[in-house]
């Protein structure tokens, strides 16, 4: 059910996030999926999204009705090419979905369509005066405002788009409606009120949260200067601290800490999503192939950001023609 817990947190996230509207849903997915619903996309339609970023961003695109459109990222940033976004939009582009991957800002691509924009990655880190329809945010319990489960939510300025999807996340029943009268057809897509009790707990530690995670990643990278790192933006709220490195299973079994990889596929590679390229996506597909997460986030211990560093130090604190001699 929809009740004060969810009311409440949906009024202090839109203000955190500078915008007179949060719609709260079941997850971060559904975000992006039911503001794509709300323009009324039609049979053929398309959407371009990053070719780096996780599979639901293109998953919610398609569910939607529409086509995705795969386009190169900016070999530095690894969020979206303004440039590869304009030449690959056509007649049928609808809207345009840049990634803050990472957490890092993208750039927002002006294409003359709807931007909508994927922040499942950037709680705390996207522009209070942005250009753009709707932000789209997971609350998976990894991301820096995370909770108990899945949940997610719309943050916007549109009252109309704000209505239309408090409208779609219950089955196109009106908001406080005694009589059960259906105005538009739709699924559920609810949080639950224990969701948002707990996400409403842990907006009030996200700038703390997001500002020792910078402070951590800086350690690493200055441990590590010779690693080919995302370019820095002072708004980089690091859900993610990724390096790239040539040689990665080699790299990671030599670590003495665990390490992930965020993502082993660029969208034009996973053999769901392949049918959908159309333009070689280069840049994409080389930090996927070389893409290494390494640990941060707040409950990391001095100690323990030390032992990374010191890791990091060994292998990529020195230029590459000098490593391994001793």
């Amino acid at each position: 059910m929809l009740g004060h817990e969810t009311e409440a947190f949906e009024n202090e996230f839109a203000r955190a996030c500078g915008r007179r509207h949060a719609i709260a849903v079941a997850s971060g997915t559904e975000a992006l999926r039911l503001t794509l619903v709300a323009l009324d996309l039609e049979p053929g339609d398309e959407v371009i999204v990053p070719a780096l970023t996780a599979v639901p961003t293109a998953a919610a695109v398609c569910v939607a009705g529409a086509v995705p459109v795969f386009v190169d990222v900016d070999p530095v940033t690894a969020t979206i090419d303004p440039d590869s976004a304009a030449a690959a939009a056509t007649p049928r582009t609808r809207a345009v979905i840049p990634v803050h991957l990472y957490g890092r800002p993208s750039a927002l691509p002006d294409l003359g369509v709807p931007i909508i924009e994927d922040a499942a990655h950037a709680h705390g880190a996207v522009d209070r005066a942005p250009r753009s329809l709707a932000q789209a945010y997971s609350f998976y319990p990894t991301k820096n405002l995370g909770g108990v489960g899945d949940g997610g939510a719309v943050v916007t300025d549109d009252d109309g788009l704000a209505q239309r999807l408090r409208l779609l996340r219950t089955h196109g029943m009106r908001p406080g409606s005694v009589d059960y009268e259906h105005m538009l057809v739709s699924g559920n897509s609810r949080i639950s009120e224990i969701e948002a009790a707990v996400l409403r707990v842990g907006l009030r530690t996200l700038d703390a949260g997001n500002e020792r995670r910078r402070q951590i990643a800086a350690r690493y990278r200055a441990a590590a200067p010779t690693l080919v790192w995302q370019q820095p933006d002072r708004n980089h709220a690091y859900h993610l601290c990724v390096a790239r490195v040539p040689g990665r299973p080699t790299f990671r079994a030599r670590m003495p800490f665990e390490t992930g990889v965020h993502y082993a596929r660029a969208l034009t590679e996973q053999p769901a999503y392949q049918r959908y390229e159309r333009a070689a996506c280069p840049h994409a597909e080389a930090w996927a192939a070389e893409c290494v997460t390494l640990p941060c986030f707040p409950e990391l211990t001095d100690g323990e950001v030390d032992l990374v560093s010191g890791a990091l130090a060994s292998y990529g604190g020195r230029p590459e023609r000098e490593r391994g001699r001793n």
